[in-house]
């Protein structure tokens, strides 16, 4: 298995980290791969939105508890390949004891372990301001910065940078999300046009061939370094009879 970790931070609260990091993994999974998306966004738990059935217990549960990894996992089901979801959604009192320096070592180990069994592993990071954002960062191969493309993403880019570069952790692309006309974020490596499908509970919609989807798979080639091609799925007996 590859041992390719990809973290998405966010340079700003709502940059959509969340819902790249489960487009970035129904692309690669539609190529045939085997995808773990991660949840490090302790306090937004957005990508629980995503999950189809009841999540206990969660990415925290097993920080805190110390155990493994696979108890916190849900397959989303997808044509081809395999996409994963370590969601977290837990009370203020747990998600708190979430966040200590052992647990973020815990949730680091759990990350390297989790790159021995999968394909991919993305991590959906939060602004690096707490210790399991920085335990995602440094256990990532590759490290991507998501802004939007507004003055609040040009503004932002700069301090995030720098906030990587203290704890020991240079950024490999920039991508700016939701662009809309002439960028403003000048400095980004790969830009993505806002979905016409908003809510998070109704991804992801990738693979595809709109302006999004293919957005989507460039922004896959310069973040996580893979060329995608979509598999088609495998015909079923109906599909043909012969006459």
């Amino acid at each position: 298995m590859s041992d390719d970790v990809c973290a998405l931070v966010g340079g700003v609260g709502g940059a959509g980290t969340t819902r790249l990091a489960l487009e970035f993994g129904a692309t690669l999974a539609a190529d045939g791969r085997s995808v773990l998306v991660v949840d490090a966004s302790y306090a937004t738990q957005g990508l629980v939105t995503a999950c189809r059935e009841r999540v206990d217990p969660d990415l925290t549960r097993v920080v805190t508890d110390d155990r493994p990894l696979a108890a916190a996992t849900y397959d989303r089901e997808v044509p081809v390949g395999r996409l994963v979801l370590a969601p977290a959604r837990a009370p203020f009192e747990r998600l708190s004891r979430a966040k200590t320096s052992e647990c973020a070592r815990r949730l680091a180990g759990r990350i390297g372990e989790a790159a021995r069994e999968f394909d991919h592993v993305l991590v959906d990071v939060p602004p690096v301001a707490a210790n399991q954002a920085v335990a995602a960062v440094t256990a990532a191969d590759r490290v991507a910065v998501v802004v939007p493309d507004t003055q609040r993403g040009v503004d932002a880019l700069p301090r995030t940078l720098d906030r990587l570069a203290d704890v020991d952790a240079g950024a490999d692309a920039v991508v700016t999300n939701r662009t809309d006309g002439a960028p403003q974020v000048e400095d980004a490596d790969v830009a993505v046009p806002a979905s016409e499908t908003t809510a998070l509970a109704s991804a992801p919609v990738c693979p595809g061939e709109g302006e999004f989807e293919t957005a989507v798979a460039a922004a896959v080639a310069t973040v996580v370094g893979a060329d995608v091609e979509p598999e088609r799925p495998a015909s079923s007996l109906t599909d043909y009879l012969p006459g």
